[in-house]
C-alpha cells in the first residue's frame, strides 16, 4: 500500500516559495497582505530574540518601534512612553517652535542619572514659589542654594514633606524657614560614579541626593524616582547622559530653521524632516543645513518610496530614510494625487539600496497590526512608524469621546483639511501652504480605545519576537542577512488565501489581542 512513499534513492529538497528579490521584481506593487513568510527551523525561545536595531546611522534602539508625528499620536507623553518601552516618539510639528521645543524638554527631563541643569531654588523663595515649580514641572524635591542657581554654596533641599501639610496662609513663608537644613542631608562628592550615587541614595532612603564639589557648592542632583523608572524598564531608550531619547519633525521652509534652533536647545536627538514627497530640492537643502549647522545632530529624511528618491537624500548627508507614501490607514494620497507606492514594495527596494551606504530605513505606513511590523522589518526596514496603530491608547493626545456606547479618541492624517487649517506646518508637509485651494491628502477619523501604551507596546515586542522565531531569525540582524542571502522564503497570497489567513467561519467571535 505504501509502495508510492519508497524512493530508491535520495529525494532532492524542493524548493519552497521564492527570495524576496524574486516576488519584488515581477512589476506588481505589493502591500504586507499581498505575501506571507514561510516558516524556518526553531532552536530558541522567542524572549531569546534580539530586537536591538539602528533608527538612524548613530542612534539604536531596542524595540524596532517609532511613534508618527502627527498631532493625534505624538507629544511629550507619547515619546516618554515610547521611549521607557524602548522605541522613540517624534513630536509633531502641527504647533508652534517654542510648544514642540517643551515638549522635547518635558522627555528630557523625565528620566535621568546625573541630573545636570536640576530646579533650584534660594532661601528667600516661597513655599508659594515650589508649588507654583510643582504645578510646572511635576516634582517639588528642589535644592535650596546661596543665590537660587546651580554652582552655588548647597544650604539645603526642600521637598513635599516640608511643605505638604502648611497651611495656606503660611504659602509665603520663606524657604530657609521651612526646607531640610544642609547638615541634615547625605550628599556625595563631584567625582562618584552613578554606580555609586545609587547604592548611596538606596541606603540613605533619601528622595534627592545632591553632588556636590570640594566647596560644598551643588554640581548635579540624582533622583530616587529615575533609579525607580531604570529598574522598571529595562529597555528604555537613553542618551550618554541617561536622559530619554526624543525625535522632533520639521519642515524644509525657512521658519524651520528658526524652530531647528529651539530643539536643538531643547536637547532633541534626531530630526524628521516631514514631508508626503521627501525627494526636493527644499530637503536637500535643508539636510545640507542641518549638516552644516549641527553635524551630530541625526536627520531622517524622507518620505520616499523609489531608490531613485532615496539616493538624492542620502548623497545630501541623510542618517536614515523614512519610506512610505499613500499607504497610512487616514492617507488618501494614491487616490487623489495618483502618485505613491504599495508599501512592501516601497520598503524592500529603499531598503535594499539603502543598506550599501549603511543608512537605515524606517517604514512608515500601512502598519495594522503586529504581523505588518515583522514583515517590514523582514523586508528591511530597521524600525517600524506608527500613526494608527498607537492613536486611541492613553498616552495619545486628545480626549475620549463616546459614540454609540464605544470609547474612542479623535485620529487625522496630517494631511487632511482640519490639520491644515489648524497650522500652516501641516500644509507644508504637502507644499499646499501657499493654496487658495487646498486639496487634502488625509482625512479625520477616529479610533477605538487601546489603553495605555505600557501595555500595548510590550504586546507589539512580544508579538514580533515570536515571528521571528517563527521564522528561525534569533536577531533582526540575522532576519535582514537571511532575507538578503534568500534563505527566508516568501509566497504571494491570493485573495482567498488573505480570507483563510484571517478569522472566517464564525457566526460570532471576540477578537482579545493581549
Amino acid at each position: 500500500m505504501a509502495d508510492y512513499l519508497i524512493s530508491d534513492g535520495p529525494t532532492p529538497l524542493p524548493q519552497d516559495g521564492c527570495p524576496a528579490s524574486q516576488l519584488f521584481n515581477g512589476g506588481d506593487g505589493l502591500t504586507y497582505n499581498d505575501f506571507l513568510i514561510l516558516p524556518g527551523y526553531i532552536d530558541f525561545t522567542a524572549d531569546e530574540v534580539d530586537l536591538t536595531c539602528a533608527l538612524t546611522k548613530n542612534v539604536t534602539l531596542k524595540a524596532p518601534i517609532v511613534s508618527s508625528p502627527m498631532d493625534t499620536v505624538t507629544e511629550s507623553g507619547m515619546a516618554i512612553a515610547m521611549a521607557l518601552c524602548g522605541g522613540i516618539g517624534i513630536i509633531h510639528h502641527n504647533c508652534t517652535g517654542e510648544f514642540q521645543a517643551n515638549e522635547v524638554k518635558k522627555v528630557k527631563k523625565y528620566e535621568q542619572g546625573f541630573i545636570v541643569d536640576p530646579v533650584v531654588m534660594g532661601p528667600k523663595h516661597t513655599v508659594k514659589d515650589v508649588f507654583q515649580a510643582k504645578s510646572k514641572h511635576g516634582f517639588c524635591g528642589i535644592p535650596i542654594t546661596e543665590t537660587g542657581a546651580l554652582g552655588s554654596k548647597l544650604l539645603g533641599i526642600i521637598t513635599a514633606r516640608d511643605i505638604d501639610f502648611l497651611p495656606q496662609e503660611k504659602y509665603d513663608l520663606p524657604l530657609h524657614a521651612v526646607m531640610t537644613k544642609r547638615e541634615e542631608l547625605v550628599v556625595a562628592r563631584a567625582n562618584v560614579t552613578l554606580k555609586e550615587a545609587n547604592n548611596l541614595l538606596q541606603t540613605a532612603k533619601k528622595g534627592k541626593l545632591p553632588i556636590v564639589n570640594d566647596k560644598d557648592e551643588l554640581v548635579s542632583l540624582i533622583s530616587r524616582t529615575d533609579l525607580k523608572k531604570h529598574r522598571d524598564y529595562p529597555l528604555a531608550s537613553k542618551d550618554a547622559s541617561k536622559q530619554l531619547l526624543v525625535g522632533a519633525a520639521i519642515g524644509t521652509r525657512e521658519d524651520d530653521k528658526d524652530r531647528l534652533e529651539l530643539l536643538v536647545q531643547a536637547g532633541v536627538d534626531v530630526v524628521v524632516l516631514d514631508s508626503s514627497q521627501g525627494n526636493s530640492v527644499y530637503q536637500v537643502n535643508m539636510i545640507r543645513y542641518i549638516k552644516r549647522n549641527h553635524p551630530e545632530l541625526q536627520v531622517i529624511a524622507g518620505n520616499v518610496v523609489t531608490a531613485g528618491q532615496a539616493k538624492n537624500l542620502i548623497d545630501a548627508g541623510a542618517d536614515a530614510l523614512r519610506v512610505g507614501m499613500g499607504s497610512g490607514s487616514i492617507c488618501i494620497t494614491q487616490e487623489v494625487m495618483a502618485v505613491g507606492r504599495p508599501q512592501g514594495t516601497a520598503v524592500y527596494k529603499v531598503a535594499e539600496y539603502a543598506r550599501h551606504f549603511g543608512v537605515p530605513v524606517i517604514a512608515d505606513g500601512g502598519i495594522t497590526t503586529v504581523g505588518h511590523i515583522t514583515k517590514c522589518l523582514a523586508l528591511g526596514a530597521s524600525a517600524g512608524m506608527m500613526g494608527s496603530l498607537l492613536a486611541g491608547t492613553t498616552e495619545a493626545p486628545g480626549e475620549y469621546f463616546f459614540s454609540d456606547g464605544v470609547r474612542l479618541k479623535k485620529y487625522r492624517g496630517m494631511g487632511s483639511l482640519d490639520a491644515m487649517e489648524k497650522n500652516k506646518a501641516s500644509a507644508s508637509r504637502y507644499f499646499s501652504e501657499h493654496d487658495k485651494l487646498k486639496v487634502a491628502q488625509g482625512v479625520s477619523g477616529s479610533i477605538v480605545d487601546k489603553g495605555s501604551v505600557h501595555k500595548f507596546v510590550p504586546y507589539l515586542i512580544a508579538g514580533i519576537q515570536h515571528g521571528c522565531q517563527d521564522i528561525g531569525a534569533r536577531s533582526l540582524t540575522e532576519l535582514r542577512e537571511k532575507m538578503y542571502s534568500g534563505e527566508v522564503r516568501f509566497e504571494k497570497r491570493t485573495p482567498s488565501a488573505q480570507m483563510e489567513g484571517s478569522v472566517h467561519s464564525l457566526h460570532s467571535y471576540e477578537k482579545r489581542l493581549f
